[in-house]
């Protein structure tokens, strides 16, 4: 919003003389003239305006699509493994079929197929005549996507897909030649076509149209030439294309423009004489700048449904990421008027609260997808505006009032910045940009408020001036409940990003710009709490997890709709006996990896009960890092410093790492001689590796951040972990023991899983199993999901198939070595877990 220095308050005031507000009475703006009675001719007012874009893209669109995706994946997920049900299903329909009159299925068969092509042609004559014809196009555009989808995934299903999902998706045609399409033809498109074109405000050609697909899509299963998966996929898969193809396009923009402003103006007994957009046509808030026939200047903002969803995938990502007394207005989740009268009861609250706020002169509705607010206009600068050397303390001390007599009513504005605070010349603060605002807040949000504050005044005129303005009109204890906010979670975007480019730019020793204000409310109040609040409710890590995990399942699931768990009954015990010892005796190698990688003596028992503990932990958290945190732990509680005891572990690991691609390359070797006439040809694998391995290497050198972090993690580890393994040099048996250690651990989970394979009738070398198992392990490590959890099964399962073992005996193998090293140790070692506690060993 453009505002502009005269001299004067928004009440007319002069800058000497004291408002109303200040004397803590609400402010009394200057009377508005209405219109005279009687009718009225317009005055054509010229509206200096951007022209808007003939098009946009709705959020919406896109999450329709996405959200489309995710069903039409597992509905297919669901035919894969419930083969069952989809044959009882369609058992049941055939039975219908039987018993319903032929002439009834031919004569339905009949009127839908003619009915779905003829309405939706005279929809678009229709929309044609009323000079509607870009929807039109964007529905045909749609419908041969969907089309084109349609016909790749009958592509799909006849080449590659499962046995399980095509017997879902298709049977006999009642002509007895072939196979039914997986996907309905011609059904899909006309979905596709009523999405695209627009029909949610012509309710009574979305209910004929409707009608139509529904009456067509039972015909052609009683007919017998589709199944009901495939009916719902076909739905889907229409609806899916339509919102994606709006989004892809946009669609045609609708949003009032500057006439239609003066028309609801008038019509509320305005009387507007000039009207001119503030700022360009892609700024997210539409403001005007309208004077009045009597020479009064207005700023009006326009809320229309488009512009409300900007930034809606940031805003759900908040509202996902942060607890319920944190998460930002949902407009994008409001109806339009919701939104206005929630806008209009912050601006009414504030000024109530005796907050210094321009004076909301009208709230309306413009038409049924805008609204508008209207406001007098402040001559004032935007504190963005004004130079560093202008914000004196009277100006903060001014800033800090309105947020004081906005909390003592519970009012939170939830977007302080500095634009959001309008400085007049002689130093006062006006509040504007509320329409977020919160009125009955709770005591969290007020500390956000005051948090989100403090960190835009530091950025302005530092830490020491932004507290002490602070607790000089709110008091030392309400600056101290700031403090455990003081996290970059807790601040909007627009801060958080000058907040990292401040703290990039920081000299060398000087401590981050939060910091830095803690230590002043510090200063100012030694007894104000300092543990952080716990405000994210999600993290980016957990999204990726449960992404992980649901792909792992799916991998997973289709595996398992191979299996005959019968066989399990059938089960050599003898070998899978043998398994059980392997994976106990793992947690002893185990133990004996960090007795060798630390040289002061520490408790064989204990540390044992640590590496048992260790598998329940690893339900919690992924498994490269589960482990890691709980010796980490355990060795900093024997009374090994903190930096030794992260050196001695994190020497274990790489040793490990070494020790494993070793092996990788030996087992690998083996593997491929047995396959080669002659004992001395390399494995195509090992090769192949090596020369990925290099390929990845150079390309990463190749890339200067990538460099730069490979450089710095390396350093990091060897400036800890190589003086480290020199002390350790010095005592041979320690390294021998930790090297033992390595390869008993490798031996048990390889012995592990080649018994599990042996017990179900598998015919593989120990080399194939060891390769499948450092492959499967490595990656297991790197998945995000707990214990490596649906990426181990899925990679194993797949490795021991690829080497020569049947489906079948490769997912039982694999879910048999999961139960031994994964499952089954999660009570043991829960109970260790609670032992060490309670001896304070973790």
């Amino acid at each position: 919003m453009i505002r502009e220095h005269d001299g004067t308050t928004s009440d007319g005031a002069g800058p000497n003389e004291e408002s109303a507000a200040d004397a803590g009475m609400l402010s009394r703006a200057r009377p508005y003239r209405a219109a005279p009675d009687g009718p009225t001719k317009a005055v054509e007012v010229p509206v200096d305006e951007p022209l808007l874009p003939a098009r946009f893209h709705r959020p919406g669109d896109l999450v329709k699509a996405l959200l489309g995706c995710l069903t039409i994946a597992l509905v297919l997920f669901i035919a894969t493994i419930a083969e069952a049900t989809s044959a009882g299903l369609r058992a049941d329909i055939g039975e219908g079929t039987a018993n319903t009159p032929p002439f009834v299925v031919a004569l339905a068969g009949v009127v839908s197929s003619i009915a779905v092509l003829v309405v939706p042609l005279a929809f678009a004559v229709e929309r044609l005549i009323k000079r509607d014809g870009l929807r039109v196009a964007d529905g045909v555009l749609a419908a041969v996507l969907a089309h084109g989808v349609a016909l790749a995934i009958d592509l799909w299903v006849d080449q590659w897909a499962p046995a399980s999902l095509v017997a879902a998706l298709t049977q006999r045609s009642p002509g007895g030649e072939g196979l039914t399409d997986a996907v309905h033809g011609y059904l899909a498109p006309v979905v596709a076509y009523m999405c695209a074109v627009g029909l949610a405000r012509r309710p009574r050609w979305q209910i004929v149209l409707w009608l139509v697909v529904g009456l067509d899509g039972l015909a052609v299963l009683l007919g017998g030439y589709t199944t009901p998966m495939s009916v719902i996929v076909t739905v889907l898969i229409g609806w899916t294309v339509a919102h994606g193809t709006m989004y892809a396009l946009g669609v045609p923009n609708v949003r009032p423009t500057g006439a239609m402003l003066l028309a609801g103006l008038r019509r509320s007994g305005l009387e507007p004489v000039s009207c001119r957009r503030a700022g360009g046509a892609e700024d997210t808030d539409r403001l005007y700048q309208v004077e009045l026939a009597d020479g009064t200047a207005l700023d009006v903002t326009v809320l229309d449904r488009e512009q409300r969803t900007s930034g809606f995938f940031y805003r759900l990502w908040r509202r996902l990421q942060l607890r319920g007394a944190f998460t930002p207005p949902r407009h994008s989740l409001q109806s339009l008027r919701q939104t206005l009268e929630q806008e209009a009861l912050a601006w009414y609250a504030a000024r109530e609260a005796g907050a210094r706020t321009p004076r909301l002169v009208l709230a309306a509705e413009l038409g049924p997808d805008a609204a508008i607010l209207v406001h007098e206009h402040l001559r004032g600068r935007p504190m963005s505006a004004v130079p560093d050397e202008e914000i004196t303390d009277r100006v903060l001390r001014s800033a800090w009032e309105q947020v004081r007599r906005l909390h003592q009513h519970r009012i939170v504005h939830r977007r302080l910045s500095e634009d959001a605070l309008v400085v007049e010349p002689d130093g006062r603060v006006h509040m504007v940009d509320l329409g977020a605002g919160e009125v009955a807040a709770g005591d969290l949000s007020l500390r956000m408020d005051l948090a989100q504050l403090l960190t835009v005044l530091a950025l302005r005129v530092g830490p020491e001036r932004a507290v002490a303005g602070a607790a000089d009109v709110l008091g030392v204890d309400a600056v101290a409940a700031a403090l455990p906010l003081l996290q970059p979670v807790a601040l909007d975007r627009e801060v958080r990003g000058r907040l990292r480019a401040v703290n990039k730019e920081r000299p060398e020793g000087q401590e981050e710009l939060l910091s830095r204000i803690r230590e002043q409310i510090l200063l100012v109040q030694p007894q104000a709490p300092v543990e952080p609040v716990r405000l994210q409710r999600i993290r980016p890590r957990t999204l990726v997890t449960i992404l992980a995990g649901a792909i792992a399942a799916y991998l997973l699931g289709s595996q398992l709709a191979h299996v005959d768990l019968r066989s399990i009954r059938d089960a050599d015990w003898r070998w899978a006996a043998l398994a059980v010892l392997a994976s106990a005796l793992s947690y002893v190698a185990a133990a004996m990896v960090i007795l060798g990688f630390v040289p002061e003596r520490i408790s064989f028992w204990r540390t044992f009960l640590v590496q048992l503990a260790g598998s329940f932990v690893k339900l919690v958290a992924p498994a490269a890092v589960g482990g890691v945190a709980i010796n980490t732990r355990f060795l900093q509680r024997s009374g090994i410093p903190p930096g030794q005891a992260v050196s001695s572990v994190g020497a274990s690991q790489l040793f490990g790492m070494v020790f494993t691609i070793a092996l990788l390359a030996v087992f690998g070797y083996l593997t491929g001689t047995e396959r080669t006439p002659s004992a001395l040809s390399p494995s195509s694998t090992v090769i192949a590796g090596i020369l990925a391995a290099a390929v990845l290497a150079l390309l990463v050198a190749a890339i200067p951040p990538a460099r730069r972090f490979i450089v710095t993690q390396a350093r990091s580890i060897f400036q800890g972990v190589v003086p480290r393994l020199l002390d350790l040099f010095q005592r041979p048996s320690k390294i021998l023991t930790g090297a033992a250690g390595t390869l008993l651990l490798t031996l048990c989970f390889v012995g592990c899983l080649y018994a599990s394979v042996r017990a179900f009738g598998g015919e593989l070398s120990f080399a194939a199993v060891a390769l499948v198992f450092l492959a499967g392990n490595a990656i297991g490590s790197a998945a995000p999901t707990p214990g490596g959890l649906g990426a181990v099964e899925a990679t194993l399962s797949g490795g021991l198939t690829a080497v020569g073992l049947p489906v079948e005996v490769a997912v039982s193998a694999t879910l048999l070595y999961r139960l031994l090293t994964l499952w089954l140790p999660v009570l043991p070692g829960w109970v260790a877990f609670s032992v060490l506690q309670r001896k304070e060993a973790l």
